[in-house]
């Protein structure tokens, strides 16, 4: 029977030739071996063009055993209800939008769900200040445009167009960062399953199977609300931080170990000393309290995410494995959590000084963690 460390290991992209020298595979590709096992066990109803059934989709973003003891591997550390929430409403006429604080995998569940669904998570707008509503509907070739003027030839379709014709899910990360006029495009599209096209005087519709993952948080600058109009054509879960301290180490040790396997780094022992200091200290700063209730501290003017822990870390793995012994310790972490810290030259240095002076310094076993970070903050 496959183990676990087997199933990760296939389903971390065993390839051959080029595929190897992926820098970081679609989910569908790096996770294609769990997508196979999960579908040939899989005997429930399936929507319309869904790879899987709904409970198939939940049960590869959470992890599980299938019957023939295939391990599939947890994507997404969380309450279970939240993922349930998620993959119903995309068997729905309705898109779903993930909300939540930057770092709450919101990019990486729309990616899972978009490649257990449909095989497919790059049809893909990646919203920005600058996306234009050619990047949401579709664009031209101009030169076709200008030798034969306005055809279905000179079209580019764009990511939701192809997901529209062919069934598929499309994804729009940061929808509130694209502009309000440019978001508004949407509605049509989801409301009434239809993208015109005027220069043709023709439209698009959609085939069964089609739907929509939007991304957006709140807390970050450029933010561009919602109209009531749009945010009701969707269904909204919010993606929480992790709960506990426990649950955050864990992803962030599974996340690292992706990542330093692609790029050759030293592997870190799930749970490692310096993981936990990490998660640790980025928790208590977000929360502005000790892990035990008994201290009170300031928080910074960054988010200090899971997303940025993971950083850290990897940073800190890159460190020690180019500069060092292989073994990820205090010094190699120390300059990534100040980085990561003190965005604000001024008052988050003083944020940080006073935790280490009160909570660090005086915390056993962490020494070595409080004079590396002492060093770096010089």
């Amino acid at each position: 029977m496959a183990g676990a460390e087997e199933s990760a290991a296939r389903a971390e992209g065993a390839g051959t030739g080029a595929e190897e020298e992926v820098l970081r595979p679609h989910a569908e590709d790096a996770f294609a071996y769990e997508l196979k096992a999960l579908a040939a066990a899989d005997d429930r109803p399936r929507p319309a063009r869904w790879n899987l059934s709904p409970w198939a989709v939940a049960t590869y973003l959470l992890g599980g055993v299938l019957p023939d003891g295939t391990a599939i591997s947890p994507k997404y550390v969380g309450p279970r209800r939240i993922v349930e929430v998620a993959v119903t409403t995309l068997a729905t006429d309705r898109a779903l939008l993930l909300l939540g604080v930057p770092g709450t995998a919101k990019t990486w569940v729309s990616e899972h769900l978009a490649a257990a669904v449909s095989g497919d998570s790059t049809l893909l707008v990646q919203g920005t200040a600058g996306t234009p509503e050619e990047a949401i509907r579709y664009g031209w070739d101009y030169a076709r445009l200008l030798a034969h003027g306005p055809s279905r030839d000179a079209l580019v379709p764009g990511p939701v167009m192809r997901a529209m014709s062919g069934g598929g899910i499309a994804r729009v990360e940061e929808l509130t960062r694209i502009p309000a006029d440019v978001q508004d495009t949407l509605i049509t599209i989801l409301s009434e399953k239809t993208l015109p096209i005027p220069e043709l005087g023709q439209e698009v519709m959609a085939v069964r199977g089609f739907n929509l993952i939007a991304t957006a948080n709140d807390r970050d600058r450029g933010v561009n609300d919602l109209s009531s109009a749009l945010r009701r054509r969707f269904n909204t879960v919010v993606l929480p931080l992790p709960a506990t301290v426990e649950d955050e180490v864990d992803i962030v040790a599974r996340r690292v170990d992706q990542m330093g396997r692609a790029i050759d780094l030293p592997q870190a022992p799930p749970g490692a000393d310096e993981i936990r200091r990490v998660v640790t200290v980025f928790r208590e700063l977000r929360d502005g309290v000790t892990a035990d209730g008994r201290t009170k501290v300031k928080s910074p003017s960054g988010t200090l995410s899971t997303a940025e822990a993971i950083s850290v870390v990897t940073g800190g793995l890159a460190l020690a494995a180019h500069f060092g012994d292989g073994v990820l310790r205090s010094a190699d972490v120390a300059a990534g959590i100040l980085g990561a810290v003190v965005r604000d030259p001024a008052a988050d240095r003083v944020v940080w000084n006073e935790y280490l002076e009160s909570v660090v310094r005086e915390r056993d076993g962490w020494k070595d963690f409080y004079r590396a970070c002492r060093e770096v903050s010089a």
